[in-house]
């Protein structure tokens, strides 16, 4: 079955592109992110070796690994693997086989939707998006001040947030609806 159509992408959408260190592996976000959450719990400080983790959610028919035009000829696919997460569901990481950075990942073994790190973004792509709620704020390190994020709309939870919460657009909310109703006709629900 085909994806369904993306609501809220402009005509004039230019895509957000990304790649790994090496540039083994390049990727194409065919929309903008569903919603970008700046996640400052303690797993995403060690998984990341940072402060928080930057992901941007998108429909996984909105994502697209690429082979670089240098080597059209070498079909490259990102290691997959599979970690245990604080929620029990799991969490796979998707990462390129030659410089190990990873580019997305997947939560709980849900395939529909992917979560790009938001550092392996392009210069100029990365200058287009930010974050749009933060998440875990009890365990962000004390250096971390939010009160200019505050003052300009980003939502921030002390834990995780309701999914149909006003952490997301109206236009996310769409597309999120849209992603579990095309989700549900793949699995034959």
């Amino acid at each position: 079955m085909a994806p369904p159509p993306t609501t809220a992408v402009p005509s004039d959408f230019v895509p957000l592109t990304g790649h790994c260190n090496c540039k083994a592996l390049t990727y194409t976000l065919k929309a903008m992110p569903m919603i970008i959450h700046c996640c400052h719990c303690t797993w995403c400080q060690r998984e990341s070796g940072s402060a928080f983790a930057l992901n941007a959610q998108i429909e996984c028919y909105n994502l697209s690994v690429n082979t670089p035009p240098s080597s059209p000829s070498k079909q490259i696919q990102p290691n997959i693997t599979h970690t245990p997460s604080p929620s029990g569901a799991g969490q796979i990481f998707a990462s390129c086989p030659s410089c190990n950075v990873v580019l997305y990942t997947h939560y709980g073994g849900n395939m529909s939707r992917a979560y790009v790190k938001v550092g392996t973004l392009d210069d100029a792509s990365r200058q287009r998006v930010r974050p749009d709620v933060h998440l875990f704020t009890t365990t962000k390190l004390d250096w971390v001040d939010l009160s200019r994020e505050v003052e300009n709309g980003v939502k921030c939870f002390e834990g995780f947030y309701e999914e149909e919460s006003d952490a997301w657009s109206e236009s996310g909310l769409e597309r999120l609806a849209a992603l579990r109703a095309w989700a549900a006709q793949e699995k034959g629900l």
